[in-house]
Protein backbone atom coordinates (compact mmCIF):
# COMPACT_ATOMS: atom_id res chain seq x y z
CA UNK A 1 0.00 0.00 0.00
CA UNK A 2 2.70 2.48 1.11
CA UNK A 3 6.37 3.35 2.07
CA UNK A 4 4.91 4.42 5.76
CA UNK A 5 5.49 1.62 8.37
CA UNK A 6 2.39 3.25 10.33
CA UNK A 7 0.39 6.27 11.11
CA UNK A 8 0.47 8.62 14.60
CA UNK A 9 -2.74 10.68 15.07
CA UNK A 10 -3.41 13.30 17.73
CA UNK A 11 -6.54 15.21 18.45
CA UNK A 12 -7.46 19.11 18.54
CA UNK A 13 -7.11 20.99 21.17
CA UNK A 14 -10.74 19.96 22.29
CA UNK A 15 -11.04 16.56 20.85
CA UNK A 16 -9.91 13.23 22.10
CA UNK A 17 -8.23 10.20 20.60
CA UNK A 18 -11.91 9.01 20.35
CA UNK A 19 -12.25 12.35 17.38
CA UNK A 20 -14.82 10.50 15.27
CA UNK A 21 -12.25 11.77 12.07
CA UNK A 22 -9.21 10.08 13.99
CA UNK A 23 -11.45 7.24 13.96
CA UNK A 24 -12.63 6.93 10.56
CA UNK A 25 -8.49 7.46 9.33
CA UNK A 26 -7.96 4.59 11.44
CA UNK A 27 -10.21 2.67 9.93
CA UNK A 28 -9.59 3.64 6.01
CA UNK A 29 -6.61 3.23 6.12
CA UNK A 30 -5.85 -0.64 7.63
CA UNK A 31 -3.71 -2.79 7.74
CA UNK A 32 -1.64 0.13 8.83
CA UNK A 33 -0.82 0.41 12.47
CA UNK A 34 -2.47 3.39 13.70
CA UNK A 35 -1.62 5.00 17.46
CA UNK A 36 -4.70 7.36 18.05
CA UNK A 37 -2.86 9.24 21.39
CA UNK A 38 -4.36 12.12 23.99
CA UNK A 39 -1.56 14.82 24.74
CA UNK A 40 -0.68 14.99 28.38
CA UNK A 41 -3.48 17.75 29.70
CA UNK A 42 -6.09 15.52 28.01
CA UNK A 43 -4.86 12.26 30.17
CA UNK A 44 -4.52 14.45 33.43
CA UNK A 45 -8.43 15.31 32.41
CA UNK A 46 -7.65 18.86 31.80
CA UNK A 47 -9.53 20.96 29.02
CA UNK A 48 -7.01 23.78 28.68
CA UNK A 49 -3.68 22.39 26.26
CA UNK A 50 -0.29 22.88 27.71
CA UNK A 51 2.00 24.85 25.84
CA UNK A 52 3.81 23.72 22.21
CA UNK A 53 6.97 22.98 24.30
CA UNK A 54 5.32 19.82 25.79
CA UNK A 55 2.95 19.21 23.29
CA UNK A 56 5.72 18.88 20.76
CA UNK A 57 7.96 16.52 23.43
CA UNK A 58 4.71 14.15 23.68
CA UNK A 59 4.78 13.77 19.65
CA UNK A 60 8.28 13.13 20.05
CA UNK A 61 7.55 10.23 22.49
CA UNK A 62 4.57 8.85 20.90
CA UNK A 63 6.31 8.43 17.91
CA UNK A 64 9.26 6.72 18.95
CA UNK A 65 6.90 4.42 21.25
CA UNK A 66 4.88 3.87 17.76
CA UNK A 67 8.03 3.11 15.50
CA UNK A 68 9.64 0.81 18.51
CA UNK A 69 6.07 -0.96 18.95
CA UNK A 70 5.52 -1.43 15.48
CA UNK A 71 9.58 -2.38 14.77
CA UNK A 72 9.93 -0.02 12.14
CA UNK A 73 12.51 3.06 11.54
CA UNK A 74 11.45 6.58 12.94
CA UNK A 75 11.74 8.20 9.89
CA UNK A 76 8.86 5.37 8.42
CA UNK A 77 6.14 6.92 10.90
CA UNK A 78 3.41 9.31 9.45
CA UNK A 79 2.12 11.93 11.57
CA UNK A 80 -0.46 14.06 11.81
CA UNK A 81 -3.93 14.58 13.61
CA UNK A 82 -7.01 17.21 13.71
CA UNK A 83 -5.85 21.64 14.08
CA UNK A 84 -3.81 21.63 16.93
CA UNK A 85 -2.78 18.41 17.14
CA UNK A 86 -1.77 18.54 13.13
CA UNK A 87 0.06 21.42 13.65
CA UNK A 88 2.22 19.86 16.79
CA UNK A 89 3.46 17.36 14.66
CA UNK A 90 4.49 19.41 11.80
CA UNK A 91 6.05 21.62 14.13
CA UNK A 92 8.02 18.71 15.69
CA UNK A 93 9.03 18.22 12.26
CA UNK A 94 9.87 21.00 12.33
CA UNK A 95 12.50 21.02 14.75
CA UNK A 96 14.09 17.62 13.96
CA UNK A 97 11.63 14.57 14.26
CA UNK A 98 12.06 11.96 11.56
CA UNK A 99 8.85 11.07 9.86
CA UNK A 100 8.07 9.75 6.10
CA UNK A 101 5.19 12.61 5.77
CA UNK A 102 2.47 14.73 7.35
CA UNK A 103 -1.25 14.24 7.70
CA UNK A 104 -2.66 17.61 8.36
CA UNK A 105 -6.78 18.04 8.74
CA UNK A 106 -8.52 21.20 9.41
CA UNK A 107 -4.71 22.99 9.77
CA UNK A 108 -5.03 26.21 12.59
CA UNK A 109 -3.76 28.59 9.82
CA UNK A 110 -4.13 31.47 11.88
CA UNK A 111 -6.74 32.24 15.18
CA UNK A 112 -10.51 32.95 13.80
CA UNK A 113 -10.68 36.29 12.39
CA UNK A 114 -7.37 36.93 13.33
CA UNK A 115 -5.44 36.29 9.74
CA UNK A 116 -2.56 38.93 10.50
CA UNK A 117 -1.43 35.86 13.19
CA UNK A 118 -0.04 33.75 10.80
CA UNK A 119 1.29 29.86 12.27
CA UNK A 120 3.56 29.56 9.28
CA UNK A 121 7.01 30.38 11.63
CA UNK A 122 7.79 26.59 10.70
CA UNK A 123 6.72 25.82 7.40
CA UNK A 124 9.94 26.65 5.74
CA UNK A 125 11.84 23.86 7.07
CA UNK A 126 8.97 20.93 6.32
CA UNK A 127 10.50 19.03 3.48
CA UNK A 128 8.46 15.93 3.23
CA UNK A 129 4.92 15.14 1.86
CA UNK A 130 2.36 16.86 3.66
CA UNK A 131 -1.53 16.32 3.18
CA UNK A 132 -3.92 18.87 4.21
CA UNK A 133 -7.36 18.26 4.18
CA UNK A 134 -9.67 21.13 5.21
CA UNK A 135 -12.96 22.72 5.06
CA UNK A 136 -13.42 25.96 2.40
CA UNK A 137 -15.34 27.60 4.82
CA UNK A 138 -13.11 26.82 8.00
CA UNK A 139 -12.47 30.52 9.70
CA UNK A 140 -9.00 29.38 11.05
CA UNK A 141 -8.05 29.72 7.08
CA UNK A 142 -9.41 29.98 3.75
CA UNK A 143 -8.13 27.64 1.00
CA UNK A 144 -6.19 30.74 -0.42
CA UNK A 145 -4.61 32.08 2.54
CA UNK A 146 -3.90 27.98 3.60
CA UNK A 147 -2.71 27.60 -0.32
CA UNK A 148 -0.78 30.84 -0.19
CA UNK A 149 1.23 29.72 3.19
CA UNK A 150 2.35 26.01 2.52
CA UNK A 151 3.81 27.74 -1.06
CA UNK A 152 6.69 28.07 1.35
CA UNK A 153 6.99 24.42 2.57
CA UNK A 154 9.83 22.42 0.19
CA UNK A 155 8.44 19.38 0.56
CA UNK A 156 5.84 17.97 -2.14
CA UNK A 157 1.68 19.51 -0.80
CA UNK A 158 -1.35 17.79 -1.72
CA UNK A 159 -4.70 19.94 -1.09
CA UNK A 160 -8.39 18.35 -0.73
CA UNK A 161 -10.81 20.67 -0.05
CA UNK A 162 -14.31 19.21 1.59
CA UNK A 163 -16.56 21.88 -0.09
CA UNK A 164 -19.24 23.89 2.72
CA UNK A 165 -17.02 22.13 5.80
CA UNK A 166 -16.14 24.39 8.71
CA UNK A 167 -13.34 23.75 10.86
CA UNK A 168 -14.74 20.62 12.28
CA UNK A 169 -15.85 17.96 9.82
CA UNK A 170 -18.94 16.70 11.32
CA UNK A 171 -20.73 13.96 8.64
CA UNK A 172 -17.63 14.50 6.38
CA UNK A 173 -15.59 12.11 8.23
CA UNK A 174 -15.66 9.37 5.61
CA UNK A 175 -14.47 12.12 3.22
CA UNK A 176 -11.47 12.70 5.28
CA UNK A 177 -10.55 9.51 5.92
CA UNK A 178 -10.79 8.61 1.79
CA UNK A 179 -8.44 11.72 1.28
CA UNK A 180 -5.74 10.41 3.33
CA UNK A 181 -6.29 6.89 2.79
CA UNK A 182 -6.10 7.99 -1.02
CA UNK A 183 -2.95 9.97 -0.74
CA UNK A 184 -0.58 7.45 1.54
CA UNK A 185 0.21 5.28 -0.98
CA UNK A 186 1.67 8.07 -2.96
CA UNK A 187 4.42 8.30 -0.67
CA UNK A 188 6.34 4.75 -1.69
Amino acid sequence: MTDAGALLLTPGAGGSRESPALLAVEAAVAPLPVARVDFPYRREGRKAPDRAPKLIACVVEEAGRLAADQGVDPGAIVLGGRSMGGRMCSMAVAEGLPAAGLVLLSYPLHPPGKPERLRTEHLPALDLPCLFVGGTRDPFGTPAELEEATALIPGPVTHVWLDGAGHDPKGREAEVAAAVADWLPTLG
